[in-house]
């Protein structure tokens, strides 16, 4: 079977409380969304982040800034079935941080919250009603089916339950998105483990309800990638400014910290956070869109970069 190379970007931008996400549709009858992808032409790019900018350009109307690299996914099963002879897709994966601008989007592409994929990922107002009324229901009886299982790691299917979702009061670990995401497929609880035959959606004897909004191929998968390198990212990299606007206050930067990690912050430990890590210095102007006193502005200093060697905001988001 051919191997086809592919490029997809997940592009992650704030508005307000919202982290949005561009997504396509590939036409108006399959409303399903995707990421923004295409195949990797040797002839026309000479790497992939070139061609990866080209598609995007071409495809949305956005000229791309910062991009980074996040895995190469080519699983089988994500694009293939026995007997196929199309080519099979192996797809390398971006994160690409933006703006949102005027016309930036083309007749297929809309930004979207990223919490309508994962619901069960935003904790800003407490624990998500879902993991009670859905999701540790659906895993426990997955559990049952074969306690004894063990995974690739070592660990037992209610271990990784526990670890993951962590059925008690507490809070989870915000950056394992993906491996929240893998469990929920692997136990044939989302849309995609029915589209693409996993045994343990089969087994159900029905589609699952919908537990988030599913995607073309893989692309929650990778969208769930993205989502967990940067929660973590944004700890030891001051790249959450690159969704900031020049100037803002910081109420605006704590929404967007928050909006991110899915978590609510408290604000006096938040703004000494930001104080300690010197990545922020006043304009000397203020802001009159608060709706009552007028609050600070603020711009990035990217001097930090050259003074320390993790300037990113640690912020206790781990409940």
């Amino acid at each position: 079977m051919p191997v086809e190379i592919g490029l997809t970007a997940a592009i992650v931008a704030v508005q307000g409380d919202a982290p949005l996400i561009l997504t396509m549709r590939a036409s108006e009858i399959d409303t399903r969304a995707s990421l923004p992808s295409g195949p990797f032409d040797p002839v026309r790019h000479r790497t992939f982040e070139i061609g990866l900018r080209s598609w995007v350009a071409e495809q949305t109307g956005m000229t791309l800034g910062y991009v980074e690299q996040l895995y190469t996914f080519g699983d089988r099963g994500r694009h293939a079935r026995a007997g196929d002879r199309d080519p099979h897709v192996v797809s390398v994966g971006y994160l690409a941080l933006t703006r949102i601008a005027e016309g930036q989007t083309g007749e297929f592409a809309g930004f979207r919250s990223w919490y309508d994929f994962f619901p069960w990922e935003d904790w800003r107002a407490g624990r998500p009603e879902l993991l009670e009324t859905t999701v540790l229901p659906g895993l426990a009886q997955w559990v049952e089916e074969a306690p004894a299982a063990l995974s690739s790691s070592g660990l037992r299917r209610r271990e990784r339950v526990n670890l993951l979702f962590q059925p008690a009061s507490r809070g989870f670990d915000e950056e394992n998105a993906l491996e929240r995401y893998e469990l929920l497929y692997e136990a044939g609880l989302v849309e995609e483990a029915w589209r693409d035959g996993r045994e343990a959606a089969l087994q159900r004897g029905s589609r699952p309800p919908p537990l988030g909004a599913p995607m073309q191929h893989d692309h929650r998968r990778i969208l769930a990638t993205a989502m967990g390198r940067l929660r973590a990212k944004m700890k030891y990299r001051p790249v959450i400014f690159e969704l900031m606007p020049p100037a803002f206050t910081l109420t605006e930067l704590q929404r967007t910290v928050e909006a991110i990690a899915g978590r609510h912050l408290h604000k006096q430990n938040f703004r000494r956070l930001v104080e300690t890590s010197a990545a922020v210095e006043p304009t000397g102007e203020v802001s009159l869109k608060t709706g009552g006193r007028p609050a600070a502005l603020f711009h990035f200093r990217r001097n930090v970069l050259q003074e320390r060697s993790a300037p990113g905001l640690r912020v206790g988001v781990r409940g």
